[in-house]
């Protein structure tokens, strides 16, 4: 296989309509799941951004606790307070060390990025949601987790956590930590310019946040 990383996007993939995310999943699955399974026995990388978070929960590749499940583990669902939140928020790098797209990134580090979404909350079903919340805490699966810019976590306070997420979850990894899923747009964080007060501060880098992660993944591949 030619392909070291799968990337799905953020951006709505089959128009602008309830769980996007479960129309693209399903056509991978029909179309490439042979291709899919062998690209993550392989152990290769995989990084589903905003819309592409909720294709890989929905496809079951995320949490992915005893590898691809057959139903969806969890689910992105409907904002709290309900609405489509674009802006720029905080969150911090809480994985210990596990997942291949941040494990260079300091532990504790608050990362600045953007989001864009209208259902972005994380959650487990009801009856499973203590014993699942556990399990990502025990296979250190939760990657990031939104927070205020001194990095003290939302505890689902809006607007710090823009969507109500679970444990203020703004993005997970599988067990294996080669399968990552986020909300925020690193890919709208890249340069300094991306940045919405580019104009009034003064240049400190050439990069923004969200080259961290790319950059991450690809040492991880040298």
């Amino acid at each position: 296989m030619d392909f070291q990383i799968l990337v799905i996007p953020g951006g709505f993939s089959f128009g602008d309509y309830v769980r996007a995310g479960v129309i693209l999943a399903r056509l991978l699955s029909a179309k490439l799941d042979k291709e899919i399974r062998d690209f993550v026995e392989d152990n290769r990388a995989i990084l589903g951004i905003c819309n592409g978070f909720q294709v890989l929960v929905e496809y079951g590749l995320l949490p992915g606790f005893e590898g691809i499940s057959e139903y969806p583990e969890a689910t992105l669902t409907t904002n709290i307070p309900q609405g489509y939140n674009c802006r720029w928020i905080h969150i911090k790098q809480e994985n210990k060390n596990k997942c291949k797209f941040t494990n260079n990134i300091q532990f504790g580090k608050i990362l600045n990025l953007p989001i864009a979404h209208s259902e972005g909350r994380f959650l487990f079903p009801k009856e499973k949601e203590e014993q699942l919340i556990e399990k990502l805490y025990e296979n250190d699966m939760i990657v990031l987790r939104y927070c205020d810019e001194k990095g003290e976590l939302a505890e689902k306070e809006y607007p710090i956590n823009p969507n109500g997420s679970l444990e203020d979850i703004a993005g997970i990894c599988n067990k294996e930590g080669n399968i990552f899923g986020l909300m925020p747009h690193p890919e709208r964080a890249f340069y300094w310019w991306q940045k919405p007060n580019w104009t009034k501060n003064k240049q400190i880098s050439e990069y923004g946040d969200g080259k961290l992660i790319f950059e991450n993944i690809i040492d991880n591949l040298i």
